[in-house]
């Protein structure tokens, strides 16, 4: 069992719209993402919203996905993880967590998947000695998760706390494809090959 979440609850104030919604590739991001987490592998996808959830689950509607709201997601990221991982299947295996602003596609993912090493607690993308999103936890990180808080760094906590069992899979230069403004984000539908 490979669970995904997808932290999606942020109120993109630099964007100034929902990111989550933005077009990629003909869908909205946050559709995009479900889809090629699903084609990578994923047996299921937990997707945590906050900020304007109702609008983003309406488009989600058609996918085979589980949403979770995070009704404090103006306090920090921390909390989405805390929820997402709460959610996730206790037979997890593995768990891809992945923020909505770093699309990437289902080669990309599966990639990193297939790179794990058993033993290892963690798997990170890296390209040119920069690491990157999203990551793999081990399954056995699911309570740690569930513990994280914004004190303890969230996520990075976790993978910090387990750096000495951490792999690391070369995952080429579309591994700092992301955005926060939208220049940012017509930069990125022109690396991604999708015009401006």
């Amino acid at each position: 069992m490979i669970s995904a979440i997808v932290l999606a609850a942020g109120t993109s104030s630099r964007m100034g719209s929902n990111k989550a919604l933005l077009d990629w590739a003909g869908e909205p991001l946050v559709c995009y993402q479900v889809r090629q987490l699903q084609e990578a592998g994923c047996d299921e996808v937990i997707v945590v919203l906050g900020h304007k959830a109702d609008d983003v689950s309406r488009c989600m509607r058609s996918l085979n996905c589980r949403t979770m709201l995070n009704p404090r997601h103006q306090h920090g990221r921390a909390g989405s993880l805390r929820i997402g991982a709460k959610a996730v299947n206790r037979d997890a295996e593995a768990i891809v967590v992945i923020d909505v602003d770093q699309p990437r596609s289902a080669a990309f993912i599966r990639a990193l998947l297939e790179g794990r090493r058993p033993g290892d607690a963690v798997t990170r993308p890296i390209h040119d000695g920069v690491h990157g999103h999203p990551v793999v936890v081990a399954g056995s990180l699911r309570e740690e998760m569930m513990a994280a808080t914004d004190e303890t760094e969230g996520l990075h906590g976790v993978l910090r706390a387990h750096a000495a069992e951490t792999g690391e899979v070369d995952a080429g230069d579309t591994l700092d494809l992301g955005f926060n403004t939208p220049e940012e984000y017509q930069a990125a539908r022109r690396r991604a090959g999708f015009g401006a």
